[in-house]
């Protein structure tokens, strides 16, 4: 076992401990950060698997879009910071939800491990061209299109917590430029 070997199972070890965390954790806010989390380990998977591109592209989207626009979108619209009964689940659906997850697993695993065999050495290098030219050249209105869609969702999440702060008349109002305090 390689050194690499090694730093690939430290990190995708707690990648999987991090996801874990970010689906059983029943606080919003900690489930974000905890997101945050698993996908910096997989970023930091795909660094040492050499796809330094995608690793790169991973935090840039993924960690320092998508993750940001969650935690903004959570503390815009006022969601709950601390355990709340309205998130809960009932026992059944915990365990009809975790075989569920054992499924899907064993069924990528069914798939994926024939085509992990072999020997390592004998693998082509990845080539950071050929994925810059299909991440850019193929991909490019894909990526455009979830940049559409992540803005729509913020101006969405702005939009509702604008009307949560208007429906309540006992909140505190903003003073009016001009006007008295």
């Amino acid at each position: 076992m390689t050194s690499l070997d090694i730093a690939f199972l430290a990190t995708g070890a707690v990648t999987i401990a991090a996801a874990l965390l970010a689906v059983t954790t029943r606080q919003l806010l900690h489930a974000a950060l905890w997101l945050v989390l698993s996908l910096g380990g997989l970023a930091g998977c795909y660094l040492v698997l050499g796809a330094e591109l995608v690793a790169l592209v991973q935090v840039l989207v993924y960690v320092g879009a998508v993750v940001v626009l969650v935690i903004f979108a959570l503390m815009l619209t006022r969601a709950p910071i601390g355990p709340s009964a309205a998130h809960t689940t009932t026992r059944l659906h915990r365990v009809l939800a975790a075989g569920l997850g054992a499924g899907v697993s064993a069924l990528l695993l069914a798939v994926l491990l024939p085509l992990a065999g072999g020997n390592p050495r004998e693998r082509t290098p990845v080539d950071s061209t050929a994925i810059a030219g299909e991440l850019f050249g193929t991909w490019v209105w894909p990526f455009e299109a979830l940049s559409l869609l992540l803005l729509v969702a913020l101006i969405g999440a702005f939009a509702v917590a604008r009307l949560a702060g208007t429906s309540d008349p006992s909140a505190p109002q903003a003073p009016v430029a001009g006007g008295a305090p």
